[in-house]
């Protein structure tokens, strides 16, 4: 009964906003592994190469969804997790921007939203 009282619905919409963000990392990743042609050539990355990034962004999409299921079985710790999982989505899009600016924009705002939901506190029900 206590994770029924736990999971609200901003507590869903997080999760199933860890699930988008976490399955478009993952088809994200898995072309940057496989150097897919609709990324730009010659792009400047602040740490690595193109095939670095997509593995990084393939295990950050993993981690998403993991996070999302943890988030949905209720308790703190899926809470936690996903606000651990969401600031280092949030730190890798912004370390992105020079590549794939729009993007990167984008999933940072996801990221920063997840953030907010997961971190705030929960409202007492008024009766």
């Amino acid at each position: 009964m206590e994770n029924e009282d736990r999971v609200t619905g901003w507590w869903l919409f997080a999760g199933i906003l860890l699930m988008v963000g976490g399955i478009l990392n993952i088809i994200w990743g898995i072309a940057a592994i496989g150097e897919s042609h609709f990324f730009v050539a010659n792009t400047h990355f602040i740490l690595s190469g193109l095939n670095t990034w997509g593995w990084i962004t393939l295990i950050l999409g993993i981690l998403e969804l993991l996070a999302a299921f943890s988030l949905f079985a209720g308790g703190s710790y899926g809470r936690w997790f996903g606000i651990v999982v969401a600031a280092l989505v949030a730190i890798q899009s912004l370390m992105e921007i020079p590549a794939y600016p729009f993007w990167s924009l984008c999933v940072f705002a996801l990221a920063v939203i997840i953030l907010y939901e997961l971190a705030k506190p929960r409202t007492p029900e008024v009766a």
